[in-house]
């Protein structure tokens, strides 16, 4: 998967709407990053039973759940046009509980919670890349799910503005969502 444009980085949001629709990427500060090959069926089991589970939270909520794929941009300021936008992700799972954000290419700013589910290719940026970007724009919740151990490990946005030591759910647990105002069974997840 080759960029499709070539140019000296910062690309755009704007570059980006340009790009084939039958390939995914992502921009990070400008930087873009392919997409790996259809995610394998484990992710997309978890997946799926993470988006049942909490769909049934917020549903008749105003808070609305969304699915990869799904742009979501952070732009610097709010008044940035496409060829000012330098970052837009496509979580797994993200959250929005203030339909402001919502419009009819995606969301514009911060979800609620985001989820990401840890795959081979992505893993490393999930965990790195992704983490600063959502501590950064304000991502009041975090979670990051291993299909392979498995575990959920959550992340909670403070008062200080940065994340602060993530929480640790296995099999048998629930997860506190302080976003869902509730709390999840791993079980449900892991089936």
């Amino acid at each position: 998967m080759a960029v499709p444009k070539l140019k000296d980085v910062p690309y755009s949001y704007a570059d980006y709407l340009t790009w084939p629709d039958e390939e995914r990427w992502e921009l990070i500060d400008g930087v873009p990053y392919g997409m790996s090959p259809a995610p394998k069926r484990k992710h997309q089991d978890v997946l799926g039973q993470l988006f049942r589970v909490v769909c049934d939270i917020t549903d008749g909520k105003p808070c609305r759940t969304y699915i990869a794929p799904f742009d979501v941009r952070f732009p610097e300021k709010s008044d940035e046009t496409d060829e000012k936008v330098y970052t837009v992700v496509q979580p797994d799972l993200s959250v929005f509980c203030s339909q402001d954000r919502l419009d009819e290419r995606g969301a514009v700013g911060a979800p609620d919670l985001v989820v990401e589910v840890l795959s081979e290719s992505t893993g490393y940026k999930d965990q790195n890349a992704k983490l600063r970007l959502y501590e950064k724009h304000g991502v009041r919740e975090y979670w990051l799910v291993n299909t392979e151990v498995p575990w959920i490990m959550v992340y909670r946005l403070q008062d200080n503005g940065k994340y602060g030591k993530p929480d640790y759910y296995q099999p048998g647990e629930k997860v506190r969502s302080d976003v869902l105002s509730t709390e999840v069974e791993t079980e449900k997840v892991f089936e």
